[in-house]
């Protein structure tokens, strides 16, 4: 009887949507979307994610753990009193606390009795309590996307797609002399990814035992990882989104991996970059393609909406392979949702939404993929995600502004303006700061100091940080000024956010 209750609730709903008039274009999804009603909440540690989305959508609120903004920001709610919680080990954690704080709670009643909820991450958990509050979640489930998210399960996905991944191997790995001979095929230089977490936390690089010891209890505790071929490899990135009408590709960007200047990863992600003449026609032409049918595959399991893929480019051999699906918004999604492509029709993000908004409407994805695929609608942006690098822990005294700040010719900054995202740069002199460390908090290996976000390149062709991002992450860790631990009273250290990867 409740299966058939249900299919009665469900074929009522279609038969409501069925009854609206039906959206044509592009210019009727703007519209629809400049005027909606309905309360819609980003719920998160910060708003990086969806930086600006509130221009575009009447009613969206982001309701944050950390105010990176000192208030000043009209459409972000975060909760004035801390209250006593567990040691976050998640960003779910952080989205869970938020959603049983009292002040989110009456803040999101005061609004309305239903609404929309989007989320970076989020569990079981947080979908009860987002229903309880009333909010549908607009996106696919969360054991869904954690059996996307799984590194070895993308692996299956891919090749049921027809997408190449790097030479590689599914198993369960027992000591060295095992990985030895489950990968005797791959060669002695290895890459071992175990199914979830950050790229820079559980992505392996084996060339010996001694490599082997330092994180044997990490890849024995699975049940099977990945091991791949090490290749000569340029990282890029790649977002779209799942539609009823097929799938919309974003183009290519540059991702930055691994430099010391900014996170104490070797395989940390940290930043960005958008530019048409960063890749060949026919590795952008390929990566779309892939994408595309990568994205298929995903609406036959079920998946709808945004999702990001990393490719790795073999330098030696100039192959293209599927690195990574990550079944959400990403890191990267402040790029792609404010370049000029996205501004010129609108953000992939608004494509994302509009497949939960029970409304009936039409669009061209071949065109709209023909348009984004041009090289003349790519201009050039990049961002750099700044951690603390040093095997050190200390006490913030001192943190910049969020807002746009100018580099003079010395190569020092200082701070111009406040704004809420980075529209506002208008020259290669300019950036956007988002702070995301503050004073009063702990600075430790791996924590993130903030975004920075400007125009023109960040790298050369040889794909190195050129002297200008240099300069700007040197002049934003001038801002930051701390006190050793053994200088701070001797008080309990607060609860950090650490370990995990929060963007």
């Amino acid at each position: 009887m409740q299966a058939l209750s249900t299919l009665n609730i469900t074929a009522k709903k279609e038969a409501l949507i069925e009854k609206k008039e039906k959206l044509k274009g592009l210019s009727d999804i703007r519209r629809f979307f400049y005027t909606n009603k309905e309360p819609i909440y980003f719920i998160s540690a910060t708003n990086f994610n969806l930086l600006g989305a509130d221009e575009w959508v009447k009613g969206l609120r982001f309701i944050n753990y950390i105010d990176c903004f000192d208030k000043q920001h009209p459409n972000v709610f975060t909760p004035k009193e801390e209250v006593p919680h567990e040691e976050f080990q998640s960003i779910e954690d952080i989205n869970n606390y938020l959603l049983e704080h009292k002040e989110v709670v009456d803040y999101i009643r005061g609004r309305g009795k239903h609404g929309k909820a989007l989320f970076l991450m989020f569990d079981e958990k947080t979908e009860a309590l987002a229903k309880t509050l009333g909010l549908e979640v607009c996106f696919p489930s969360a054991a869904m996307r954690t059996s996307l998210d799984n590194k070895v399960n993308t692996n299956r996905i891919a090749a049921k797609a027809g997408v190449p991944c790097v030479p590689n191997v599914l198993s369960k790995v027992n000591s060295y002399a095992h990985l030895c001979e489950v990968s005797h095929h791959l060669g002695k230089d290895l890459v071992v990814q175990t199914p979830f977490g950050d790229s820079g936390h559980t992505t392996f690089f084996i060339s010996s035992e001694t490599d082997w010891q330092k994180y044997a209890d990490e890849i024995t505790a699975e049940e099977e990882v990945k091991i791949m071929k090490r290749i000569n490899c340029r990282g890029s990135a790649i977002e779209a989104c799942v539609t009823r009408h097929g799938t919309i590709v974003a183009p290519l960007m540059t991702e930055l991996v691994g430099f010391t200047e900014m996170t104490p990863y070797k395989g940390g992600w940290c930043g960005n970059e958008i530019y048409a003449g960063a890749f060949n026609t026919t590795i952008r032409k390929q990566a779309r393609t892939y994408t595309e049918m990568f994205g298929e595959q995903l609406r036959k399991e079920g998946y709808k909406g945004y999702f990001e893929l990393d490719f790795l480019i073999d330098q030696d051999t100039k192959e293209l392979y599927l690195g990574e699906l990550n079944p959400r918004i990403t890191g990267a999604s402040s790029i792609t949702n404010h370049a000029v492509f996205a501004l010129s029709d609108m953000p992939l993000f608004l494509f994302h939404l509009l497949e939960w908004m029970d409304q009936p409407y039409e669009l061209n994805v071949k065109a709209i993929n023909a348009r984004w695929a041009k090289k003349v609608n790519v201009d050039s942006w990049g961002q750099l995600i700044i951690k603390h690098t040093d095997k050190t822990v200390d006490k913030i005294t001192k943190a910049p502004r969020t807002g746009i700040y100018t580099m003079h010719e010395d190569g020092s900054i200082s701070f111009s303006r406040m704004d809420t995202h980075r529209r506002a740069v208008e020259s290669e002199n300019e950036a956007f700061f988002l702070r995301i460390s503050d004073v009063n908090n702990y600075r430790y290996e791996g924590a993130d100091l903030g975004i920075l976000v400007t125009r023109g390149r960040l790298m050369t062709n040889k794909f190195k940080l050129n002297e200008r991002a240099q300069q700007w992450i040197a002049a934003i860790r001038n801002e930051f000024e701390a006190m050793p631990l053994d200088t701070v009273a001797s008080t309990p250290m607060p609860m950090e956010i650490g370990g995990f990867k929060m963007l």
